[in-house]
């Protein structure tokens, strides 16, 4: 079982939330190889756009990407750390380390291809832990995907190793049929089809992004929505067809 693991700013936005997700990956690692995939700390892209903006109200777009893309590096290094911890080993990986190609459309940039060289990792027993939200270009510029581009990084690295499932844990455990937070009695979804979610997430519905659903239902990659603080909660599979 091949499983890419993406957990979201809010699950890793302090120290007890990365070594809370630290346990859930070492949990998901004793039936599965996995990669990990992680967002910036909480708040931080948007502490670090506000730091550019006070230098310039509009800043070079590709500085503004470097700048951006360090709040990855600093949390993935830190799960990194967290999973040593508990005794798994566990190694970071940037967006030219893990050769995540794009154009080079600096703030909205799109994956070319992905060369994920984890399967050294793998057979030594490593979980790779990998940027979200950037890539590179052919010039060895650093990029980034646009807001929730992390989802997207997943799931195109889930199509690029063949991964069985690309699990996205975030706060909330699945999909609803209304805003849980406005509406009450909003009901869980157990399962949700590649267009229906994509209408969805085009209407404002902000538990995936529509790229990353697109990107998806091209490679047939089941994507399961879960809850970083309810992992024993399998949430809602988005997929082709309802799996048995």
């Amino acid at each position: 079982m091949k499983i890419v693991m993406k957990f979201g700013g809010t699950s890793v936005a302090d120290i007890d939330k990365i070594k809370n997700v630290a346990n859930i990956i070492a949990n998901q690692h004793q039936t599965a190889d996995v990669v990990v995939v992680v967002s910036a700390m909480g708040k931080t892209t948007n502490a670090l756009t506000s730091l550019a903006h006070q230098i310039t109200d509009k800043p070079n777009l590709r500085e503004l990407d470097a700048l951006l893309s360090t709040g990855e590096n600093t949390s993935v290094a830190l799960l990194a750390m967290a999973l040593n911890a508990i005794g798994c080993s566990a190694r970071s990986y940037n967006a030219w380390q893990m050769g995540i190609w794009t154009d080079d459309n600096f703030g909205d940039a799109k994956i070319k291809y992905i060369t994920a060289p984890i399967w050294h990792d793998w057979s030594k027993g490593i979980i790779p832990v990998v940027t979200g939200f950037q890539g590179i270009t052919y010039n060895q510029d650093i990029t980034t995907l646009g807001r929730e581009g992390s989802d997207t990084s997943a799931v195109a690295i889930a199509a690029a190793i063949g991964a069985d499932y690309c699990d996205i844990y975030t706060d909330v455990d699945g999909v609803y049929d209304a805003d849980p937070n406005v509406i009450k009695d909003a009901k869980k979804l157990d399962f949700v089809s590649y267009d229906d979610m994509l209408k969805m997430a085009n209407n404002g519905a902000k538990v995936l992004h529509p790229r990353s659903v697109m990107t998806a239902q091209k490679h047939n990659i089941p994507v399961r929505v879960r809850g970083t603080f309810t992992p024993n909660d399998i949430g809602t599979l988005v997929a082709c067809v309802r799996q048995k």
